[in-house]
């Protein structure tokens, strides 16, 4: 990763490299409108999102609607750290203020920790929702508000620690060829141990967390399917040969085999719609930049990262904006998957409706209709 930045890949050249912009090229311009953009819809859409769960009842559980309301704070910590303090600052400002200290050494504190958070959020989320929808035993222990609570708290302070590193591998140092100064990989600092914490970077971001996400939905999947080959036979007439015992929580026809009443079916549907939208478009998103990055990493080649010439880089830099948009998609998922979510979104859209229209009208219309 280029400068230990979450959203640049490492290569052979430094951030000098920049004066070797293209400034005309249509990928630079892409990324100067794009990230303003999604900064500006992502960051209102992850307030909105907090505030709904947190004072409105969506029909979650309480350790899923505590998950969401952090996967929406990760979220906006990644939108301001990355998307808007680097990537804006960028490609906007002549010498960004994180090129010189001490924000050159702590910025990639808060960059990879903010998004080493929303990443492994997701992955916990998918564990936790894997474990309440194909377990019984373990669901009670471990699918609660208190677990869920120590578990977004240590993935929160964990994923600073693992940054912490970081602090080391930067230092600000002046380009005479550039007239101004650069953030730079430490020249005091041995080169084994920033490709150490390149390909530690790598497999904390990318490899592990996507080997964990399609292995839980695939097993989910395949219960799911399991389940629904079952189910007809289970609701056949009862014969001598098969005894059916019926509760009021759960119907059993095998020892050990337990099904679900009709509501906690559909509620079960909803949790997984929820989860394989959410992880799987995760994964689609991420893809892009993790194949890549570890093209990059991998090339023993020497490559200029700035030569949008190359279609590597295009892909490159494409792939880092899908996979910030992760950032801000979440609503609109959760939207389209969970109707109460849905219903609360379009009140709040009408209230906000309503609030703006009402500052439009003139007082004086007001005033003269209300005397009217």
């Amino acid at each position: 990763m280029k400068r230990g930045h979450v959203v640049e890949e490492e290569c052979s050249v430094q951030m000098d490299s920049d004066s070797m912009v293209t400034q005309d090229h249509w990928m630079i311009t892409l990324q100067r409108v794009y990230y303003p953009v999604l900064a500006a819809i992502g960051i209102p859409s992850n307030i909105i999102t907090f505030l709904i769960f947190w004072r409105r009842n969506c029909m979650l559980s309480k350790s899923s609607t505590y998950y969401l309301m952090a996967m929406s704070v990760a979220d906006t910590g990644v939108l301001v750290c990355i998307v808007v303090l680097e990537l804006v600052v960028k490609f906007h400002s002549e010498e960004p203020f994180w090129a010189r200290q001490p924000w050159c050494s702590v910025r990639d504190l808060f960059t990879y920790g903010s998004y080493n958070c929303s990443t492994w959020l997701v992955v916990v989320f998918t564990a936790e929702r894997f474990l309440a929808i194909n377990t019984w035993s373990l669901r009670s222990r471990l699918c609660t508000p208190c677990s869920a609570l120590w578990a977004i708290g240590s993935i929160f302070l964990l994923s600073h620690l693992l940054a912490v590193p970081h602090i080391w591998a930067n230092a600000s140092e002046y380009k005479q060829q550039l007239g101004r100064w650069a953030c730079v990989y430490s020249a005091q600092v041995p080169s084994r141990f920033i490709h150490s914490l390149v390909g530690f970077q790598t497999m904390l971001s990318y490899i592990l967390p996507f080997l964990i996400i399609i292995t839980l939905n695939g097993l989910t999947l395949r219960q799911i399917s399991i389940c629904n080959r079952i189910r007809p036979v289970r609701e056949l007439p009862a014969s001598p040969a098969s005894v059916v015992t019926t509760t009021t929580t759960t119907t059993t026809t095998t020892p050990g085999l337990r099904v679900a009443p009709p509501l906690l079916r559909s509620r079960r549907r909803k949790s997984v719609v929820l989860l394989v939208t959410v992880s799987m478009t995760f994964l689609m998103l991420s893809v892009v930049r993790a194949v890549t990055q570890i093209i990059l990493r991998t090339s023993d080649s020497e490559l200029e990262r700035y030569d949008y010439g190359g279609p590597l880089n295009v892909a490159a830099d494409m792939g880092t904006m899908l996979c910030l948009s992760n950032a801000a998609v979440n609503m609109y998922l959760y939207a389209a998957t969970q109707t109460r979510f849905r219903q609360e979104v379009v009140t709040c859209a009408k209230h906000g409706l309503s609030v703006v229209k009402a500052c439009l009208i003139p007082s004086s219309l007001v005033t003269s209709a209300t005397a009217q």
